[in-house]
């Protein structure tokens, strides 16, 4: 059975691997008088921006934008390919010809893949088909002005900074996989951005205190509440959509280099995100930042650091979790603890005989396995949560910065 532990208004698992900061930073948001029973703490949580990473927040007739986060829709998408170990080539010196020139499989991704902080496709750079996708999506609540209307069609399909990353993993039966992390991007970071600061000007106007002000919030049935939930649909949308086109970049460009390969099944989930659910018979909000759905039957993508392993899952359906599970590994340093502490030879170290960014270890510093806790740690914290399915090892890792 895996260790859970009540504190107040928490369940907290993984009980020794939780730092003080974050079960007080949980405990505030626990108290607001519309969260509907406890609040929910998987085994990776840590001390967060606005709230709790790795927290699960029930609400009823009121939603926290800043619970929801600023990468709203952020989240994984992993693709189980027919190729096998035994048909990779070496990642390191593997060529295709592409516009007659001799590409690796790191610079095709490069190329199809934008990443990093304001990276996106140059305009007019997205396929016809892609640009269907984006404009499927609709038109978020919030009217965009010429500069946001750019960055969110430009960024579609392209890479955040920091932890996001491609890879491609071998699991225990040596299937060959990729896997992808990233989020709404700049827009949705933008939109969440204005809902927060509409929300504590709207508690500065009522005249409510609360513990923290990043647990300002917004009242269901008000104009704020459905402008909110309009724009954070339409950013979960814009990243889900946004995952599976670099999925489709990623699968290609590993297809390109091998010469052959196909997709078998694809699974794309968020892990900051809030819906509307019914839990003990009553219709709540759920908020998951950091986090993914573990109902019974789920499948779910839950990865490690980048020198670590990662995880195919399906979900067991705990109530107590509010049918949820952690989404990683957590960190256990902050980016500029470990970009302090930690060095390139020890991530060199690390990385093994990957093929990863290793003509710039200093610039992923704060990305180091060191500063991450131990996936086998959490995954064992929470077996009561999820059933893993398939375990994942990396064989190249792509990360922006």
């Amino acid at each position: 059975m895996a260790p859970v532990r009540q504190e107040g208004k928490l369940l907290v698992w993984g009980v020794d691997n939780i730092e003080p900061d974050a079960i007080r930073q949980a405990a505030r948001a626990s108290r607001l008088p519309f969260v509907s029973g406890h609040v929910a703490l998987m085994p990776d949580a840590h001390f967060g921006t606005g709230a709790t990473v790795g927290s699960v927040i029930p609400t009823e007739g009121s939603i926290i934008p800043a619970a929801v986060g600023v990468d709203i829709g952020c989240g994984m998408i992993a693709t189980e390919t027919t190729l096998t170990a035994a048909e990779l080539p070496d990642l390191h010196t593997a060529r295709t010809v592409v516009r007659g020139q001799h590409r690796t499989l790191m610079s095709l991704i490069e190329e199809r893949i934008p990443a990093g902080v304001g990276q996106g496709h140059q305009s007019g750079n997205l396929s016809a088909r892609n640009l269907r996708r984006y404009d499927a999506l609709g038109k978020p609540h919030t009217e965009l002005d010429q500069k946001l209307a750019v960055t969110a069609e430009t960024q579609f399909g392209s890479m955040g900074s920091g932890n996001h990353f491609a890879e491609v993993c071998v699991d225990e039966r040596d299937v060959v996989w990729t896997v992808l992390h990233s989020g709404s991007r700049g827009i949705g970071n933008k939109l969440a951005m204005r809902h927060i600061a509409d929300a504590r000007g709207l508690m500065k106007r009522l005249g409510e205190h609360l513990e923290d002000p990043d647990l300002a919030y917004f009242t269901q049935g008000t104009p704020e509440f459905d402008a909110y939930i309009t724009d954070m649909l339409w950013a979960q949308a814009y990243a889900m959509g946004s995952r599976q086109i670099m999925a489709d970049a990623l699968n290609r460009s590993l297809f390109d280099v091998v010469g052959m390969g196909g997709v078998l099944g694809v699974i794309n989930c968020h892990h900051n995100f809030t819906q509307s659910e019914v839990h003990d018979g009553r219709q709540m909000w759920i908020t998951r930042k950091g986090a993914i759905k573990a109902e019974s039957g789920d499948m779910g993508v839950i990865p490690g650091s980048m020198g670590a392993r990662s995880y195919i899952v399906e979900g067991l359906g705990n109530p107590a979790s509010y049918n949820s599970s952690s989404h990683g590994a957590g960190r256990t340093m902050s980016r500029s603890r470990a970009r302090k502490e930690l060095t390139a030879e020890s991530l060199t170290v690390a990385m093994g005989d990957r093929v990863w960014g290793s003509d710039r270890p200093e610039a992923l510093l704060d990305e180091h396995p060191a500063a991450y806790k131990d996936i086998e740690a959490v995954m064992a914290a929470q077996a009561d949560l999820t059933r893993v399915v398939h375990t994942l090892s990396q064989v190249f890792n792509y990360k922006g910065q």
